[in-house]
C-alpha cells in the first residue's frame, strides 16, 4: 500500500460508505431529532480536526445546530471538564485511539450526552465507547490521510443530509464519488505543474466559508509531507494583516469553488495578482479565476457548495504529493510522525 494508491481509492471509498452508512446515518439522525440537543460539542485533533471545521460550517448552515470545538486539555490536564447539557458529542478520530479524544468522549458520556463516532476503526477505544458510530471503512492507510479525511467529510455530509430530510441532498451526495473519479484524472497535470513549486520553503493557503476546512488541510498536507512551511487562512483574515507577507513572486494556493463566498475571493485573488504579483495556484470550478492562475487546477462543474470541500482537497492532495517527490523526499514514510498520535 502507497499514498499515491490510497488517493486513488477515494472514489471506492466515498461509495462504499454511501451503501453501507445510509441507513446507520439515517438511524442516528432519528435518535438526534428526538432528543433535547441544543448544540454539537465536537473533538478532533490534526487532519480530523480540519473535518470539524467542516462540520462548524455545514451543520450550523443546512441544520441550524451551533457547534463548538473541544479543547481536550481541559478534561485531561486541568480536570475542569465544561457542563456538556443538552449537547450532541462528536468525536472524529482515525484510529479510535488518542487518548485526550476519548477523555472528552467518556466525559460527555458520563454527563448523559449522546455520543457518535466517525472513525476508521469501530473496534478501538472510541468506537466501544460511543452510543452510534459512523464507520468509514478505508481499509489500512498510511500516515499521511487523505482518504479517510475525505471519508470523514462524507460522513458529517451524510449525517446534515439525514438531519434535513431533503432526498435532493441524498441526488447530490449520489454523485460524489463520480466527481472525485473525474478529478483525479488531473494527476498527469498536477505532477507537472507543482514542479514549479519544489524550491518554495513558505505559502500561503486561502479558504473561506466551507472550504476554510480545505485550506488547513492542504496546508498540513504540505507540512507533513513537503516539509512545507504552508500557513491557512480564511481570505477575509488574511487580508486584516497578514497579507503584508506578500510581494512579488509570493506563492499563494486558494481553493474557490462556486459559492456564497467566491465573489469575495475571487476579486481578493485579482487584487493580488494584478497589484502585488503574487505567483497564484488556484483550486475552483470557475473559468475566470483559473485563468488568473500559474497553476490552476479545475474541479468538475456543477457540485453544490456544501459538498465541495470532499472534492476540492483531491487536488491539494495529489499537489502535496507529487511535490513532496520533487522534493526527494518519501512520501510513504515521513518524518517524525507516526499514523497513531496519543496526546494526553
Amino acid at each position: 500500500m502507497t499514498t499515491y494508491a490510497d488517493i486513488f481509492e477515494q472514489p471506492k471509498v466515498l461509495e462504499n460508505m454511501l451503501s453501507s452508512q445510509k441507513a446507520v446515518v439515517k438511524r442516528i439522525a432519528k435518535e438526534i431529532q428526538q432528543k433535547k440537543i441544543d448544540y454539537v460539542f465536537l473533538v478532533a485533533r490534526g487532519t480530523s480536526d480540519n473535518a470539524g471545521r467542516y462540520a462548524n460550517y455545514l451543520l450550523g448552515a443546512h441544520n441550524r445546530l451551533p457547534l463548538a470545538l473541544a479543547t481536550p486539555s481541559l478534561f485531561t490536564i486541568y480536570e475542569e471538564p465544561p457542563n456538556l447539557q443538552n449537547a450532541l458529542v462528536i468525536a472524529i478520530s482515525q484510529s479510535g485511539q488518542s487518548p485526550d479524544i476519548n477523555s472528552v468522549f467518556s466525559e460527555g458520556k458520563k454527563q448523559g450526552c449522546y455520543t457518535i463516532a466517525i472513525t476508521n476503526h469501530p473496534e478501538s477505544p472510541l468506537g466501544k465507547t460511543a452510543d452510534d458510530c459512523i464507520v468509514i471503512s478505508a481499509g489500512v492507510e498510511m500516515v499521511g490521510a487523505t482518504k479517510t479525511y475525505t471519508g470523514e467529510l462524507l460522513a458529517i455530509a451524510m449525517l446534515s443530509a439525514a438531519l434535513t430530510g431533503e432526498s435532493n441532498h441524498w441526488d447530490d451526495l449520489e454523485k460524489v464519488p463520480h466527481w472525485a473519479a473525474e478529478t483525479l484524472k488531473q494527476d498527469a497535470t498536477i505532477a507537472q505543474s507543482s514542479l514549479r513549486y519544489r524550491y518554495m520553503q513558505r505559502c500561503v493557503v486561502l479558504g473561506r466559508g466551507y472550504n476554510y476546512c480545505t485550506a488547513f488541510e492542504w496546508s498540513l498536507k504540505m507540512k507533513e509531507l513537503a516539509y512545507i512551511s504552508g500557513e491557512a487562512y480564511s481570505t477575509a483574515d488574511f487580508l486584516h494583516g497578514p497579507i503584508a507577507l506578500v510581494e512579488p513572486g509570493f506563492p499563494v494556493m486558494a481553493v474557490a469553488p462556486s459559492g456564497k463566498v467566491f465573489d469575495s475571493m475571487s476579486l481578493a485573488l485579482k487584487q493580488m495578482v494584478q497589484q502585488h504579483k503574487i505567483e497564484l495556484a488556484v483550486i475552483s470550478d470557475d473559468d475566470k479565476v483559473l485563468s488568473l492562475a500559474h497553476v490552476p487546477m479545475p474541479l468538475p462543474k456543477g457540485i453544490p457548495e456544501w459538498l465541495s470541500p470532499i472534492i476540492a482537497i483531491i487536488p491539494g492532495q495529489l499537489f502535496a504529493y507529487h511535490l513532496t517527490r520533487h522534493r526527494g523526499f518519501n512520501v510513504d514514510t515521513p518524518r517524525t510522525i507516526t499514523k497513531v498520535t496519543e496526546t494526553s
